[in-house]
């Protein structure tokens, strides 16, 4: 089929008119103050989550290192949710409408990577894809439009969130300019109640805080509601996404990627057990159903060497993959036992 030129975004989303419509009533903003036993009586609407426990309505920053896979995350989502099916091959999504500006991606691109992970299913007609965007402002009231055209919607992408955090206000600090940056999707998502989601690149450097290795100051995890990182994994894991955030448990899931079919699978149990060697994975599990375990216990109920199982228990507890108490017993991390070494 021929390949036909395809209308501006500013035809596709219509904009939104400054002033209500003739015969129909202004929106009514929502309260923004309260006394204290006023807000204490007053019932809240759960948040709306585009993945239940992962990604819910506000503004979500996904950041990661180039080519490990965030804009097949975040398309292998966008499909998902527009279509009602499960998230990470696993997780059940209630279906709506989601826009997806793939702003570093040729329609070419976008069809080969869809047809990977659609895998022969129908595409979804909920998904609406843009390769261009003016950036904020005016991508703000580009993504208004579609938004006041699809009351359901579910979820915004953009990828990648530089292509339209536009030019930063004069005479503003680095911190303040990407708080602002931020704040221009934050005010969608919170006036639609909407999960916008961010992707964003890390810096090159790691560190153990997985929040201080988002490029950019701290002003933009600070703006988002939710922080997820996607870092590359050792062990039986592709990738390990962390994720915290305000109305978020903070929590690590390790992915595996299928390059067949470009999707990113959510692996079973915590993420720990898939990102360590095999040796110090059948510790863990035994560890974790036995509380207390020595190095002959496990060596004796798994297989092990006495001595490889003694040293391996050692260096996963120096590494903090485990608990040692003052008597030499050991616990998975998190669980409860007798006070630990130093």
């Amino acid at each position: 089929m021929t390949a036909h030129p395809a209308a501006p975004l500013s035809e596709h989303l219509r904009p939104v008119p400054s002033g209500p419509a003739e015969g129909v009533a202004p929106p009514v903003r929502p309260r923004t103050a309260w006394t204290a036993d006023e807000l204490m009586a007053t019932e809240f609407p759960e948040p709306k989550w585009a993945v239940p426990g992962i990604l819910a309505e506000g503004v979500n920053l996904l950041a990661g290192p180039p080519k490990v896979g965030k804009s097949w995350l975040s398309l292998g989502l966008g499909l998902a949710v527009a279509a009602g099916g499960k998230a990470f091959d696993s997780v059940p999504v209630e279906g709506g409408p989601v826009l997806y500006l793939a702003l570093e991606d040729t329609p070419r691109r976008l069809q080969t990577r869809m047809g990977k992970l659609l895998g022969g299913q129908p595409a979804p007609k909920g998904l609406t894809l843009a390769t261009a965007c003016p950036p904020f402002p005016q991508g703000a009231e580009a993504v208004a439009s579609w938004l006041e055209r699809h009351p359901d919607a579910r979820m915004v992408v953009i990828d990648v969130f530089a292509k339209m955090r536009g030019v930063s206000p004069p005479g503003a600090s680095a911190y303040d300019a990407d708080y602002a940056a931020v704040g221009h999707a934050k005010r969608l998502a919170d006036h639609y109640g909407i999960a916008i989601v961010l992707v964003h690149h890390v810096r090159k450097a790691g560190s153990d805080d997985f929040l201080t290795e988002v490029s950019g100051t701290n002003g933009l995890a600070g703006a988002a509601d939710a922080t997820l990182v996607l870092k590359r994994a050792r062990g039986q894991a592709d990738g390990v996404l962390h994720v915290t955030g305000r109305d978020v448990d903070e929590a690590e899931y390790a992915l595996a990627f299928q390059p067949a079919s470009g999707a990113w699978q959510l692996l079973d149990g915590p993420a720990l057990d898939h990102t360590i060697g095999d040796t110090r994975a059948v510790i863990l599990r035994f560890v974790r159903d036995n509380p207390g375990a020595r190095p002959k216990d496990i060596a004796d109920s798994t297989g092990l060497e006495i001595g490889l199982a003694r040293k391996t228990c050692a260096r996963m507890a120096d590494d903090c993959q485990l608990r040692r108490d003052v008597s030499g017993a050991y616990f998975a991390p998190g669980a409860e036992g007798q006070d630990t070494q130093a």
